[in-house]
Formats: C-alpha cells, sequence, structure tokens
C-alpha cells in the first residue's frame, strides 16, 4: 500500500529534497507540496493525504497554527520538522500538543552520517507515522492543571549537546545485556526500534482494557518507572498532572528524546504538574514527590547503596538504538528493587521496554501498560502485554487516577 504525504515548508529547496527522498522509496507518494501553513491546511482538506510534514516557522499561517487547524477539521498525522535548539524544543512540544505525533530535525545532516542512513530514517518514520492516530483523537482531551507558584519551579538547565531522535538501527544482540551492562563499559544491547508484535511469553494474556486486567493491590513503591516514546509528550503530562503534591514514591521518567529537549521538556512538566519534575543528574537522590526525567543522548540508571536510592547517568552507548533506554533503566530497577517497584509503559513505537518489564515482572513488580485504543502508536505497550507482562492494561486517561489510587 502506498502512502500519500503532503510536504508543507516554506523553503523550495527542503520541500524538493524531502520529496526526492520520500518517492525514491517506491512505498511513499508525494501528493502537493504547500509553502506556507495557510496552504497546507487547503491542501489537507482537498488532496486527503495520509501523512503531512510541517515545517514551524513559515509566513502566513505558521506550522502549530496549521496543525490545530488541520486537526479540528480532518485529522491526519502530522510530522514535524523542528530545530535542535532549546527554543525550538519549546515550539515542537507546543506541536506535539496541538496533534503532532512525531518530530525531526529539519537539518538533514544532524539526522544521519550519510545518504543512505537518512533515506533510511525519514523513509521509516514517515511510514511508521502513517500507522499512528492522530493526536487530536487520542490525546484532545488534554486537561492541564494550573501551573504551580514560581518559588515551586525547577531550576533552568542549559541546553545539551544536541542529537537527532531517530537514531540508525544497531546490530541486535541479547537482549538481557541492555540492563545489566553498567558493571561493565555500558549498556550492549537494544531492541529493534520498528514495532514489532513480540510471541507471547511466560505468563498470562491480558485483556484489551483496563476493565478485563488484574487489578494490583495498593502499595508503596520504592520507585514508579514510566517509560514512552511516539506520543509520551502529551501523555506523560495528563499522567503527572493527575498526581498531587504529596505522591508518596519518587518516579523516574524515560523518554525518547533529544538531548536538546529534555531541559525544555522537564521545565514544561514542572510547570504543568503538582509534584516536582526536573532533568536527572549523576547523582541525584530519588525522593517521593519528584520525577526525574532521563537526559536525551545518555542512559539513566538507578542505584540502591545504603538504603538511599540516587539515579547514575551515563554516555549514550553508540549501539543502542535509544539513548536514552528504557530497558536499561527497568533493568536498573528491578536489580536495586527486587519486587519493590512499578513500571509503566506507555504509548511509543517499537518493543523498547520490554525485557526491562520482563525482568522487573521475574523480580516480583507489576507492570502496567497503556491500551491500544489511546496509544498514539501502539508498540511498545503492545509489545509489553502481548509478552504476558501486564498486570493491568488501562486508558490513557486512567492511567494518573489509578496511581493515586494505588500508590497513595
Amino acid at each position: 500500500m502506498t502512502v500519500s504525504v503532503l510536504v508543507v515548508d516554506d523553503s523550495g529547496f527542503f520541500r524538493k529534497r524531502l520529496t526526492e527522498i520520500l518517492t525514491a522509496s517506491g512505498q511513499i507518494r508525494v501528493v502537493g507540496a504547500a509553502a506556507n501553513g495557510r496552504e497546507g491546511v487547503e491542501l489537507a482538506e482537498s488532496l486527503r493525504p495520509d501523512v503531512i510534514t510541517m515545517d514551524y516557522e513559515m509566513p502566513i499561517m505558521d506550522g502549530i497554527s496549521a496543525v490545530r487547524e488541520i486537526m479540528s477539521k480532518h485529522p491526519v498525522p502530522v510530522l514535524m520538522f523542528s530545530s535542535l535548539t532549546y527554543e525550538g524544543a519549546r515550539i515542537t512540544l507546543d506541536a506535539l500538543e496541538a496533534g503532532a505525533v512525531d518530530f525531526l530535525p529539519k537539518n538533514f545532516e544532524e539526522i544521519a552520517r550519510d545518504g543512505s542512513q537518512l533515506q533510511k530514517i525519514l523513509i521509516d518514520r514517515v511510514l511508521d507515522v502513517a500507522r499512528s492516530r492522530p493526536a487530536s483523537r487520542a490525546q484532545r482531551s488534554l486537561k492541564q492543571s494550573s501551573p504551580r507558584s514560581p518559588q515551586h519551579s525547577s531550576p533552568q538547565h542549559s541546553s545539551p549537546h544536541s542529537s537527532a531522535s531517530a537514531q540508525p538501527d544497531a546490530p541486535r544482540q541479547s537482549p538481557q545485556q541492555a540492563a545489566t551492562a553498567h558493571r561493565q563499559t555500558g549498556p550492549r544491547s537494544v531492541v529493534s526500534g520498528r514495532t514489532e508484535a513480540s510471541p507471547a511469553a511466560s505468563g498470562p494474556q491480558v485483556a484489551p482494557s483496563g476493565r478485563g486486567s488484574r487489578k494490583s493491590p495498593a502499595r508503596r513503591y520504592a520507585v514508579v518507572g514510566i517509560g514512552t516514546s511516539t506520543g509520551g509528550p502529551v501523555a506523560l503530562q495528563r499522567v503527572l498532572a493527575a498526581l498531587p503534591a504529596s505522591f508518596p514514591s519518587p518516579i523516574v521518567l524515560v523518554q525518547h528524546m533529544p538531548a536538546s529537549f529534555t531541559p525544555a521538556f522537564a521545565e514544561r512538566l514542572n510547570k504543568l504538574c503538582k509534584i516536582e519534575v526536573r532533568q536527572a543528574e549523576d547523582g541525584d537522590i530519588l525522593r517521593p514527590g519528584l520525577a526525574l526525567l532521563a537526559p536525551g543522548g545518555k542512559q539513566m540508571m538507578v542505584e540502591n547503596r545504603g538504603g538511599q536510592p540516587r539515579v547514575r547517568i551515563l554516555p549514550g552507548d553508540e549501539r543502542l538504538n535509544y539513548r536514552p533506554c528504557v530497558d536499561v533503566t527497568f533493568g536498573s530497577l528491578a536489580r536495586s528493587f527486587p519486587g519493590k517497584t512499578l513500571g509503566v509503559i506507555l504509548t511509543g513505537m517499537g518493543s523498547d521496554g520490554r525485557e526491562g518489564c520482563r525482568m522487573m515482572k521475574q523480580s516480583g513488580s507489576p507492570i502496567w501498560s497503556q491500551d491500544e485504543k489511546t496509544s498514539v502508536i501502539y508498540g511498545m505497550p503492545m509489545a509489553v502485554a502481548k509478552a504476558g507482562l501486564s498486570d493491568e492494561v488501562l486508558s490513557l486517561d486512567d492511567v494518573g487516577p489509578r496511581l493515586v489510587e494505588g500508590v497513595c
């Protein structure tokens, strides 16, 4: 099946180059091109493409305004192109909240080292986005909590070195190694970045909705780990905004995101949530009511030495598809707090988190996963559920309240 694409960008060179790359795949047909957001909205109405690629800074109508109007009329999966700067991160997060599904750096040199790699990344991302649910359907009911008072805001962080959100495919290695490599030179493996339905492993299959899942009893967890990817920024916002400032467990967050984006994302969450949210730094001590976001381009692990849990931030291993990687963080939770953690997997592409959840489950910790209906892309939670690892399968709107009910 051929995927139809509308390209919206004010740069004639970029429109031409993107059209050439996508058309060369044989799986994608560029059905139109627009030089500004207004033209993009009109062509989206008349052409009804499967995917729209969208620039954010354009004359007449900017990309965010165009996304909002498209989503209000005929929702279409939108892939944003953005700059990997702090300001670019803030704009991209606004675009994701407006309904865009995912994003890529606009500077092609920041995406790939050579032409063949670039072509594969762009084509794969468009094809994956084509299979997603437009954010307006899964996320349009977003209810933001009021920003907290300034004295509770987290300090600003300087932007780390930029890295592309899409990482090149790495060789497959033993999946168990991804979460155990901190005793060596670094994590050593990763699961595929592509969506895949893993065969059922040991453990019962889970019903497709929270109503049919086994309900975990209320308990106090040493740490709550949440992992997500595509669709995750808005999903995390909705989940964390539902938690009270007195939430009794520490939280660690792993969102697939470039290094230059995570500081802005942490600050955004901190302003919208009652709990404190900030980007993790090496040596940070975990405490109740604090959520630490793994920095982009690196790996975050949790250690428990002397009864005082703290995070370790390690360089991103080039052999891993994901930096940060959910498997790595969840594996460290399984080792440091066997049977005393809660793992939550939200919307995302691929199957990162499945092996980390397996290790947590084997240690006696429960696992929750998001359902298919409310996932922008049902990849990561599907991999966990199909492996028989999910104790509860929840809609996105139920995750936050269920955390309050099951932990507080």
